[in-house]
């Protein structure tokens, strides 16, 4: 696992991303159109839109530059980038990473393997604990743009960790989440991301 998350940061150093210098107050001006579905300060009301609010800043403008190149590809934001600058980018990111994150709950049924999963992994399948790269409390590694999770609505996670595992997501530095999602099962996803959904 240490090998593994060597090359990443590694593999991130050398790839890294294009990060102009974001200014939160400009960028607040800037986030009307992305306020209908990811909520005012970045906390969004529906599962099936991220919650951005106090999301790692590089990480949110590495998903906009590869949203707006076409790299990752996401239905819900076709054209939403189109007009936007690489300022304005780095703006709004600074400015939804200034704000806090709303925790939500896990469901109870699902905490305990939730749990196990996120801390130990799944050593009989070869699945590396989650927070070897999101951190205790879920709050990521900001400097090699690994996400925050903790709070995040729990059907977001569980759609992406499916994107990862179908091949329809493929933006993971070095296949790492792939890997990871392609060796377990919809139980152990929707558990996992319903802990996700309460961390912090």
């Amino acid at each position: 696992m240490n090998k593994l998350l060597i090359a990443l940061l590694v593999s991130v150093g050398i790839t890294g991303v294009a990060h102009a210098a974001g200014d939160a107050a400009a960028g607040k001006s800037k986030t009307a159109i992305c306020a209908a579905c990811h909520g005012v300060d970045g906390n969004s009301a529906i599962g099936n839109f991220p919650k951005l609010a106090g999301q790692n800043e590089r990480y949110l403008l590495k998903q906009m530059q590869e949203i707006k190149d076409g790299s990752r590809p996401v239905v819900e934001m076709t054209g939403m980038l189109t007009a936007l600058s690489d300022q304005d980018m780095a703006d709004i990111s600074a400015y939804f990473a200034s704000n806090t994150v709303q925790i939500g709950a896990a469901k109870a049924d699902l905490v305990k393997a939730g749990e196990k999963i996120y801390r130990a992994g799944i050593e009989s399948k070869g699945i590396s604990a989650c927070t070897a790269c999101h951190g205790p409390n879920g709050a990521g590694l900001a400097s090699a743009a690994f996400p925050q999770l903790g709070g995040q609505h729990a059907q977001y996670t569980e759609k992406q960790l499916k994107n990862f595992r179908n091949e329809e997501r493929n933006n993971d530095p070095g296949k790492m989440m792939r890997d990871i999602a392609a060796k377990m099962s919809d139980k152990e996803i929707q558990a996992v991301s319903s802990y996700i959904q309460g961390l912090n």
